[in-house]
C-alpha cells in the first residue's frame, strides 16, 4: 500500500509564497509521475503543474511563471513552490502520483494515487 501526503499548506497574503511538500511512503519503490492539482470551492479539481522522471514539467497557464514543481526521485517526494500568489490561487491542494511498488515478490504499477490535500488561503 502506498499513501501520498502533503504539508505545507496556509494562510498568506497576496504577493506572498509557500512551499508545498508531498512524499510518498508505505511499500513504494518509485513515483515517476508526480502532479499537483487543485479544487476550489464550487469548481472542479484541476491540474496545476506534473513533473515527469524528474525533470519534464508543464503547468496550466493561469500559474506560469510563478510555480515551479520540483522533484527527488530517491526520496519519492514532490514539491510545489508557489510564489506572487495572487487570491485566486485559493484552493485544496491534492498531490498526485503515479509509479511503481512492492506488492509480495512483485513490482507493480499505480496511477491514481492521491493525497488528502492541504488548503491554501491567499489574502487580498
Amino acid at each position: 500500500q502506498v499513501t501520498l501526503e502533503e504539508s505545507g499548506g496556509g494562510l498568506v497574503q497576496a504577493g506572498g509564497s509557500l512551499r508545498l511538500s508531498c512524499v510518498a511512503s508505505g511499500s513504494v519503490f518509485r513515483i515517476n509521475v508526480w502532479a499537483w492539482y487543485r479544487q476550489a470551492p464550487g469548481n472542479q479539481r484541476e491540474l496545476v503543474a506534473r513533473i515527469t522522471n524528474g525533470d519534464t514539467t508543464n503547468y496550466t497557464d493561469s500559474v506560469k511563471g510563478r510555480f515551479t514543481i520540483s522533484s527527488d526521485i530517491v526520496k519519492n517526494t514532490v514539491f510545489l513552490q508557489m510564489d506572487s500568489l495572487k487570491p485566486e490561487d485559493t484552493a485544496v491542494y491534492y498531490c498526485n502520483g503515479a509509479g511503481t511498488y512492492y506488492d509480495a515478490n512483485y513490482l507493480r504499477y499505480a496511477s491514481g494515487l492521491w493525497g488528502k490535500g492541504t488548503p491554501v488561503t491567499v489574502s487580498s
